[in-house]
Formats: structure tokens, sequence, C-alpha cells
């Protein structure tokens, strides 16, 4: 773990096992609760059996879903999908963007094939062949998801938050800080690249957010008596900036997101941040950039690089205070 100090402008490198030496005065660390759909799966085209990649994105109605389907293009509304030792079955409707809007036999039905043989939506970069053992993508279902994960919608983990085990959340809560959640659904617009050269008109796609009133008023109150706010990622920080946390609630806020930022975002409800090392052309990187400033995060990337840390999901943690 590289421990980033904004005031003093000095980093530290340590192991995330002594991450509670580096909490002062008790913060409220918020976590992203969202929980990993094994959302990839198999099927083949009804009329010449050819196997096709389908990932589930987002949930449109009871039956219907977006998803990303490779070879998309070769797709004409009306093709039907089977799926291996299942009665299940699917309709693609139409292509809106670079997405397919799918509608499922049966909602019930598809829940019951995710469970037995969906696989877990890992980063194209760790690559799952379709003939992969049993037990290996087991482990990428416990591996691929946070200790806390609580409510299902997500497409990717919330990465800072797979460092944590169950023990050490156990020692951190009972001594050194004050735990809230959140809930933000991770879909594929958190890691689309940024492709326009002023990354600024860059558009981010919305994701859903809920936050329970226990856990909007726990943020309430730590802003109001000045008790710092930790974010364990980039997804609770883009959150937790488009709230104001000026009074307390008694019904969950929920809703959809767009939030992008970058540098020269005035930060207003994050106080520190623990997060991975991103990669550029990154909103990911862009946030990070925002939070410690340009100077900072070049020096810290380049001492990132220079001692070999770990980039991508199940890379190293930097902690920034």
């Amino acid at each position: 773990m590289l421990v980033v100090d904004r005031a003093k402008q000095t980093l530290t490198h340590d192991t995330f096992n002594n991450l509670k030496n580096h909490l002062k005065n008790h913060p409220l660390m918020v976590f992203n609760d969202t929980r990993v759909v094994p959302a990839k799966i198999q099927a083949s085209l009804e009329f010449n059996s050819r196997q096709v990649e389908i990932l589930l994105t987002r949930k449109l109605e009871s039956t219907g879903w977006e998803a990303m389907i490779k070879g998309l293009g070769r797709l004409k509304p009306g093709a039907k999908f089977k799926f291996k030792n299942s009665d299940l079955s699917a309709q693609f409707l139409r292509r809106q963007g670079n997405r397919a809007h799918i509608k499922f036999s049966s909602g019930k039905k598809l829940l019951h094939y995710l469970r037995q043989n969906g696989r877990m939506p890992l980063p194209p970069y760790i690559r799952r062949p379709p003939d992969t053992d049993t037990q290996t993508l087991e482990l990428d279902r416990k591996r691929y998801q946070t200790v806390f994960a609580l409510r299902s919608g997500a497409i990717a983990a919330p990465t800072a938050g797979l460092h944590f085990t169950r023990s050490q959340l156990k020692i951190l809560r009972e001594k050194f800080i004050d735990v809230a959640r959140l809930t933000l659904h991770i879909g594929p617009g958190t890691f689309i690249p940024i492709r326009e050269e002023n990354f600024v008109l860059h558009k981010m796609e919305e994701e859903y957010f809920q936050i329970s009133p226990a856990n909007w008023n726990k943020i309430a109150r730590a802003k109001k008596k000045g008790q710092s706010v930790l974010a364990v990622g980039t997804t609770p920080t883009r959150v937790l900036e488009t709230q104001t946390f000026e009074k307390i609630i008694r019904k969950t806020v929920s809703g959809w997101t767009d939030c992008f930022i970058y540098p020269g975002w005035k930060f207003r409800q994050v106080d520190h941040l623990l997060t991975n090392f991103h990669l550029p052309k990154s909103t990911l990187f862009l946030l990070a950039c925002a939070f410690m400033g340009k100077h900072l995060a070049k020096k810290v990337y380049a001492e990132a690089i220079k001692k070999k840390y770990r980039f991508f999901s199940y890379g190293d943690a930097m902690l920034i205070l």
C-alpha cells in the first residue's frame, strides 16, 4: 500500500495490514456494498447453433435486459437464443448503440440459470476460456466479490474493497473507524476509456445508486460534527460528491448518476480516499488525479511504477490522506 499525504506532499510505503496505523481521528469509512452478478452466460443461436457470449449489463423490466453481445452486428431482431441444459430461452429485440435489448422467457428461470451457470464478469485482461474448470470458476465467484457485498446488480467489483477481510474489518470497526454503506451498481460506463481529445467532453453512462436513511444520516451527522469521511473506492466517491447530506432523512435516496470527476473538481464530501492504481485514459485515473492534484499525482504514479506496484483490479492499494 502506498500512503499519500496531500498536506505534507509525502509518500510512504507500507502494507495493507497496517491500514489502521494511518487512520487518524476515527474517520467514517464509506463502502459500496454492491454485489457482482455472475452475469456472463453462453448461449447458442436457434437457427444455426452458433455460440454467443452474453454479458447482462442492466435489468430493464422483469424479463427484459440490456446486454453486451459479441457479434452484435450480425444479429437481426427476432433472433432466438437457447441455453445448454435448460428450457430457458431469449429473444433479441433490438440494438441500442453498442448494446442489445433482449427478452428472456422467464425471469425466475434466468436467475436460476445465472446461479448455476453464470460466470463472473472479470475484467477482459483476465481470460477464462469456455473449458475453464469448475474449481477456477468457483474461486472467481469468491475472489471477485467484496466481503461486505450485499445488493446484487453490478457487473464489476468495487475493487478498493477487495483488499478487506472480515477479521480486519471487525478490528477496524471496534477501534479505529465508523462505517457507512451505500450502493452503486457498477456498469460498463465506469470502465469505458476516454477517447475525446478534450476529456471534459467525455460522457459517463448513468449507474443506479441507493442510500438508506440509516447510512445517509450517519454521513450527515459526520459532516455536521466535522468527522472526516474516507471513501473506499472511486464509486462511493462519485455518489457522495453528488449529494448534500445537509439534513436527516426518513426515506431511502436513490436514482441514477453520471457524475464525472476530473481535475478541477472541488470535493465537498470526501476527505480521504482509498483506491487502487488506475490506467491512463480512464475516468478512474482522472478522479484520483483530481483528488491529489496534477503535480502530486505524477509523483505518485512515477513512484508506483518505479517500485513495481501492481495495477488493475487485483492490484495494490493507495491511501490518499
